[in-house]
């Protein structure tokens, strides 16, 4: 992923500390804005690790 937006899809739903839509941290969440562009797409790897681990689609998408 080399797009840094900001990857909340609006489905707020967190098992734990993770958002089973986006895939971040709370913590991740809140300091979105103040993160550089490499921190965002190491933020943005992460969170799409995390979604296929916990098995939700969340914003993965088909191709």
């Amino acid at each position: 992923m080399s797009s840094t937006q900001d990857p909340c899809i609006s489905v707020c739903k967190f098992t734990g500390d993770i958002c089973l839509g986006c895939g971040r941290s709370k913590r991740e969440i809140k300091s979105w804005k103040r993160l550089d562009k490499a921190d965002k797409r190491t933020v943005l790897a992460e969170a799409s690790l995390r979604l296929i681990k916990l098995g939700a689609t969340g914003r993965r998408k088909s191709r």
